[in-house]
């Protein structure tokens, strides 16, 4: 389910893009200004087998560092933007801390805890489950959605969900 919350680039000319995508526009770039990938490898201090395989989209990680070095040599721009709130984010983390159990939790049953702070021996366990095991951006989005819905401020839910993880001993870090 998280890969809807994947951390994506934000490109002014093209929309979002990930790492192969930026992997085609470095390559398009790059030939329209004529540069060889060793060229343009020794430009910005990296070698020629690292251009290839990211224009490839075989590059599995590239430093933010080095891929501004890169970018700015081509004169491409980074830009991080929020993407939206994600409209499902409730119903999607009432889905994640339902999977392991017979019964489910109500989008609207999570969002009165979040909102609140209450817990019901009802809804206990999913709670648990959600706080401890759900992905981090998940929960982000899910209290961002509690928050406008409920024109409450997400610090308020944050500081509701610090105290229900204290309540229940969660052992994730983030709640120590």
């Amino acid at each position: 389910m998280s890969n809807i919350l994947d951390i994506f680039i934000f490109f002014p000319h093209n929309g979002y893009m990930n790492l192969r995508s930026i992997g085609q526009q470095v390559f398009e770039r790059r030939t329209a200004l004529g540069l060889t990938q060793e060229r343009l490898g020794k430009l910005c201090n990296l070698s020629r087998s690292t251009i290839n395989q990211l224009e490839n989209g075989s590059l599995s990680d590239l430093g933010v560092k080095k891929l501004e070095a890169l970018l700015e040599i081509l004169n491409l721009s980074l830009e991080a933007k929020v993407r939206g709130t994600t409209l499902n984010a409730l119903e999607l983390a009432s889905r994640t801390a339902s999977v392991s159990y017979k019964t489910k939790i109500l989008k609207s049953d999570l969002e009165k805890v979040l909102v609140t702070g209450k817990l019901s021996k009802k809804v206990l366990p999913h709670i648990a489950t959600l706080l401890d095991e759900a992905p981090l951006a998940l929960l982000v989005a899910a209290v961002e959605q509690a928050a406008l819905r409920s024109h409450i401020t997400a610090k308020k839910i944050w500081s509701n969900i610090d105290l229900l993880a204290r309540e229940l001993h969660l052992p994730r870090q983030v709640w120590k």
